[in-house]
């Protein structure tokens, strides 16, 4: 378990799961900032450095894609990570071509969803001192 805390920027619509994953995380070191819309997601994005995104695709003002694109034009660095109901193959291909690193499906393990979060934020480091 890392000893300083990554900061989460979750994006979900859901009052109910919103309140899962930031139990999860924080019983994880995690410090998590929640949104339930893509726009407040942008203003929180710009104001504040985050270790990862974790995003729905279903918003009420957006999709996700929608919002990984905007977040990609933002940040090309910080890792993506959808953790939506959407299911398809298309909705999870739309998803890579946007920007994210990976796709989970809901509802998924708790364990899973964060170990996927901690991989993602570990690889990202990874290349970010590879590329420096």
């Amino acid at each position: 378990m890392p000893t300083s805390k990554f900061r989460i920027l979750c994006t979900e619509d859901d009052a109910d799961t919103r309140d899962l994953i930031v139990f999860l995380l924080n019983a994880s070191n995690c410090a998590v900032i929640t949104s339930a819309s893509s726009a407040e997601s942008m203003e929180l994005a710009r104001a504040h450095q985050f270790d990862l995104y974790l995003l729905d695709n279903w918003l009420p003002d957006s999709s996700g894609i929608d919002l990984c694109k905007e977040l990609r034009k933002l940040d090309s660095e910080t890792p993506i990570l959808f953790y939506s109901g959407a299911a398809y193959d298309k909705d999870k291909k739309q998803a890579f071509e946007s920007g994210a690193q990976d796709y989970m499906t809901k509802p998924a393990d708790g364990d899973e969803l964060v170990a996927t979060i901690f991989r993602l934020i570990a690889a990202a480091r990874s290349h970010a001192i590879a590329v420096h």
